[in-house]
C-alpha cells in the first residue's frame, strides 16, 4: 500500500527540523522522545512537503493508507506539474472520463505544467483544461507514437495563457488540421519546442514528409523568444528564415540535429533578429562560404554551438574573430579546430567574456596549444570540456588547474583508446588531489577514462577523501564503470552523499547548464 522506502529518507530529513514540543499533544512536562514518534505525529504541512518529493504514482498509492493521507493527497498544490505519459514516469490514465474528473477536482487552478500523450489529446480534454486550469502555462503534446489524429472539428477552446508549448511530432501524421484550430489561442507563446524523429531515422533514403507547417505556425506566434527545432528531418534554411521574418523578439534559436540546415539563412537571421544572443546548430550541415557571408560583427550573438559541423580552419578563425562578445562556445568534433584557431582568436578576437568552451574530440589540438589558451582565459572559465582529446593528460591538467580556480563544470577523459592514441596512462590519484586543491567551486566533474587508461593505487582513499571534503558543492562525479568507480562510489556513500558518483554508462555532463536560456531549452 504505502511505499515506506521512498518516504523514509524524506521523513528523516524533515523530522530533524520539527519542533517536537509543538508536535506532542501531551502537555506533560516530560522530555519528548522522537524515537517513539510515528509519522502520524507530523504536522500536515510537513507531510505535504514530503509528498511533494514523491512521484504522483506513489501519492495515489499513499492516498489509500488513511483518511488524513487521502485528504493531503487531494490537495491541488501537489498537482501543479503533471505528466500523463507512463513511459516517462508519468501517470497512466486509461480513460477520458477519469482524466476529466482529475482536471476538475484535483488539478484545477494549481496546474501549471502538463504532458499529454496522443490518446488523451482530444477536444473535450482541451476544453476542460481551458475552462478549469486558468494558470496552465506549459503544455507538452506528444504525437510521436500517433498513427492517426482524433477529430478536432468541434474544438472551440484551448488554453490561452500558455507561455511554453512542446510538440513531439509523428513520422507520418500531418498536423495542420489540429494546428489550424489552435492558432488563435497561442499568440502569447514565448517558448516553442518542436521535437522531430531524429532518433528513429534510418540510413536508407526515404520520403520525408513536412508533417507540420512551420511557415503558418510562425505567423501565429509573433512573441516567441526561444525556438527549439530539435532533430526534424525536413527543417531547412527556409524555416529559419520564416521565423526571422516574424519573430523580432527572438533571443534563442536551436536547430540541433537538423541536417538540412546549411547556413544560407544566417545572414538574414542576424540582420532581422537584433536580440538574438543564443544560436545552437549542433550537427547541422553548415558550409564555410555561407557562414563567412553572415554579418557576425553586427550581431548580438553571445552563445554559439557549431559542434560536429565540417568547418575549415579559416572559416573558424573568421567566425570567432568577428563575433564581438562570445561567452559560451561549443565547437567539438571539428577537425578544423586547431592550435592556430585558438592562437588567432586570442590575438585578434575578444575572449574577455568567455566563460564556457567545449572542445570535445578536437584531435588536432596540441598540449602546448591548449596550455597557452587556457592559461590566458582560464580564470574566467566556469565550464570546460576536454574529453576525447588524447593530448589531455594528468600532466596538462595538473599544470593548468591553478588557472581554473573558478571552474564549476569540468569534463575530461576517453572511454575508448581507439588506435592507441593515448601515449601514457593517467595517474588519477595525483589528478584527484590537484582537483581538490584548486577546484573548490566544482559542481559537475567527469573523468571518463577507460579502465585500461587510468592508474590508481591502494592509497586512493586519501585523495578521494580530500576531493569529497574540499569540493562540497560537487553534485555529480562521473567515472567510467570499473574498479575505481566502485572505490569512489563507496567512499561517497559512507559520507551519506549517495547521489554524487555516477557511471558514464548512463550519465554525462556538459556545459549546457551555463546557457542563459537553459531552463527554457529543457524539454521531454
Amino acid at each position: 500500500m504505502c511505499n515506506w522506502d521512498n518516504l523514509t529518507s524524506k521523513i528523516r530529513a524533515y523530522s530533524s527540523a520539527v519542533n517536537w514540543d509543538d508536535v506532542c499533544v501531551d502537555q506533560q512536562p516530560h522530555v519528548f522522545d522522537p524515537n517513539r514518534a510515528s509519522i502520524d505525529k507530523l504536522p500536515d504541512k510537513v507531510i505535504m512537503k514530503i509528498f511533494s518529493y514523491i512521484p504522483h504514482k506513489e501519492i495515489c498509492r499513499n492516498a489509500r493508507v488513511c483518511k488524513k493521507w487521502r485528504t493531503i493527497s487531494l490537495d491541488t498544490r501537489l498537482w501543479d506539474a503533471v505528466s500523463l505519459r507512463p513511459e516517462v514516469s508519468g501517470l497512466h490514465i486509461h480513460n477520458i472520463d477519469l482524466l476529466m474528473a482529475l482536471i476538475s477536482h484535483r488539478f484545477a487552478s494549481s496546474l501549471r505544467y502538463i504532458e499529454l500523450p496522443m490518446e488523451l489529446i482530444t477536444h473535450p480534454v482541451l476544453h476542460e483544461l481551458a475552462a478549469r486550469c486558468p494558470n496552465l502555462t506549459v503544455m507538452l503534446l506528444d504525437f510521436s507514437t500517433a498513427m492517426q489524429l482524433h477529430d478536432f472539428n468541434d474544438m472551440q477552446a484551448f488554453p490561452t495563457k500558455l507561455r511554453t508549448m512542446m510538440i513531439c511530432l509523428s513520422e507520418v501524421i500531418f498536423m495542420e488540421g489540429f494546428m489550424r484550430k489552435i492558432y488563435n489561442f497561442i499568440n502569447g507563446l514565448e517558448v516553442l519546442h518542436i521535437v522531430g524523429t531524429y532518433e528513429k531515422a534510418s540510413e536508407e533514403e526515404e520520403e520525408i514528409y513536412e508533417v507540420i507547417n512551420i511557415h503558418k505556425l510562425k505567423s501565429a506566434t509573433p512573441n516567441l523568444k526561444v525556438v527549439n527545432l530539435y532533430g526534424i528531418n525536413f527543417v531547412d534554411d527556409s524555416h529559419i528564415e520564416a521565423f526571422s521574418s516574424n519573430c523580432i523578439q527572438l533571443e534563442c534559436l536551436a536547430v540541433n540535429f537538423c541536417a538540412k540546415v546549411t547556413g544560407s539563412s544566417l545572414k538574414i537571421l542576424l540582420t532581422r533578429c537584433k536580440k538574438l544572443k543564443c544560436l545552437l546548430m549542433n550537427q547541422c550541415s553548415l558550409q564555410d562560404n555561407l557562414v563567412m557571408e553572415a554579418e557576425w560583427e553586427k550581431s548580438s550573438i553571445q552563445e554559439l554551438d557549431i559542434t560536429a559541423n565540417d568547418l575549415s580552419q579559416d572559416c573558424l578563425i573568421d567566425l570567432l574573430c568577428r563575433i564581438p562578445s562570445l561567452r559560451w562556445l561549443s565547437a567539438g568534433q571539428i577537425d578544423g579546430f586547431t592550435d592556430q584557431v585558438l592562437k588567432t582568436w586570442v590575438e585578434r578576437g575578444n575572449v574577455k567574456n568567455l566563460v564556457s568552451i567545449d572542445m570535445e574530440m578536437c584531435d588536432n589540438l596540441s598540449e602546448d596549444g591548449l596550455y597557452k589558451f587556457l592559461a590566458r582565459v582560464g580564470l574566467n572559465l566556469r565550464g570546460l570540456v576536454l574529453s576525447g582529446i588524447p593530448q589531455v593528460t594528468d600532466t596538462l591538467l595538473s599544470n593548468i588547474m591553478p588557472a581554473l580556480k573558478n571552474i564549476r563544470i569540468l569534463k575530461m577523459g576517453m572511454l575508448l583508446d581507439c588506435g592507441g592514441r593515448m601515449t601514457c596512462k593517467i595517474s588519477v590519484d595525483q589528478l584527484t588531489d590537484v582537483l581538490a586543491r584548486y577546484g573548490e567551486h566544482l559542481e559537475r566533474l567527469e573523468m571518463s577514462w577507460g579502465p585500461d587508461i587510468i592508474r590508481f593505487s591502494d592509497k586512493s582513499q586519501k585523495a578521494i577523501d580530500t576531493l569529497r571534503v574540499r569540493c562540497l558543492k560537487l553534485k555529480c562525479l562521473v567515472l567510467c564503470d570499473g574498479k575505481y568507480y566502485e572505490v569512489v562510489k563507496a567512499n561517497f556513500e559512507r559520507a551519506d552523499r549517495v547521489t554524487v558518483v555516477r557511471t558514464s554508462t548512463n550519465c554525462t555532463i556538459s556545459n549546457v547548464y551555463l546557457l542563459t536560456h537553459y531552463k527554457d531549452l529543457v524539454f521531454n
